[in-house]
């Protein structure tokens, strides 16, 4: 974390002082890109969970078993996801967004009304979802990286990771 400190001149020995103002500054402009893409984060994985975690609810056919199990597994998985990037949102001293009305103004994942879907069409639409976040969150990790803010980086990583392999893993159903 940035800090500037400050030699105070006296016969004692070096004394560095916390300069709490400049710190405060330097903090908020050098994360803003991250929290603002946090904000985003959030609002993208709490819209997928629930995408998912509908899709667990209503599958039928052949696959249902295998998919419901699935779905389950991965809402689970992203609900762990939620928590840590309003986590990382508080610890950088951003409040998280937690209405419905913010998340849909935020969110790249977009909104499933049709109640009736077949396990096909759900695969696809997951499988898309997934392969999305996952591209847009190396561009988000970027960001992190540049600014320098570790806990980000490693969501993000783990992220890139997670929505790679749940692609592969529903697409998988289709083979």
């Amino acid at each position: 974390m940035k800090y500037a400190a400050q030699k105070e001149s006296t016969a004692n020995p070096t004394v560095h002082t916390f300069n709490k103002a400049s710190a405060k500054s330097t903090q908020t402009a050098a994360q803003s890109g991250t929290i603002e893409e946090m904000k985003k984060t959030l609002a993208d994985e709490y819209f997928l969970q629930l995408k998912t975690q509908n899709f667990h609810w209503n599958v039928e056919g052949p696959l249902f078993f295998s998919l419901h199990k699935l779905f389950e597994e991965q809402y689970e998985d992203i609900s762990e996801f939620v928590d840590r990037s309003a986590e990382i949102l508080r610890a950088l001293k951003s409040p998280a967004p937690g209405s419905f009305q913010a998340f849909k103004k935020l969110s790249d994942v977009e909104e499933c009304t049709d109640e009736k879907l077949s396990s096909t069409k759900m695969i696809d639409i997951l499988t898309a979802d997934h392969t999305t976040l996952a591209e847009l969150y190396k561009a988000r990790l970027e960001t992190a990286e540049q600014e320098e803010e570790t806990s980000a980086v490693t969501l993000y990583e783990d992220l890139i990771t997670f929505h790679e392999k749940a692609a592969w893993m529903i697409r998988s159903h289709l083979s």
